[in-house]
């Protein structure tokens, strides 16, 4: 558990700098052409560890039971366009704020709903209350 801790909060650092460092990439170039070279990158990075470390058949992600999960490299896309433009129009903090929002909104429902494979977790009001205090901070934030 502490290492899935630590993991989550260097997802969380990694995701902010990112955000910032495309955003300033952009300024330099366009949308697409940043988001190009992000994943370009990103594809390259993923090579290169896969080539030292597993070695696994590169097809074997054709193998998942509902194709429909291949889709998220699309979903990634989207997901660099619209931190870069967030980050942008609102800046890092207030960007990431909402950006958090969103997740926790979204991945409560998944769990309570069972979405994709996840296990069903029943609804706790707790659960609530944390997403109102999340939205009272952003409020105070703000102002």
């Amino acid at each position: 558990m502490l290492t899935g801790i630590i993991l989550a909060l260097l997802a969380g650092l990694l995701m902010s700098v990112q955000g910032v460092f495309n955003t300033r990439v952009m300024d330099s170039s366009s949308m697409w052409t940043t988001n190009i070279w992000v994943h370009f990158s990103a594809l390259i990075t993923s090579l290169l560890i896969w080539f030292f470390t597993g070695r696994e058949s590169l097809l074997s992600v054709f193998q998942v039971s509902n194709k429909l999960y291949l889709l998220g490299g699309i979903i990634g896309a989207f997901i660099t366009f619209t931190v870069i433009r967030s980050i942008s129009d609102l800046g890092p903090a207030y960007a990431t704020m909402l950006i958090l929002l969103a997740q926790l909104v979204v991945s409560c429902l998944i769990e309570s709903l069972g979405l994709f494979g996840t296990e069903k977790m029943c609804f706790e009001w707790t659960k609530l209350i944390g997403v109102a205090l999340m939205i009272a901070g952003i409020i105070i934030f703000k102002k």
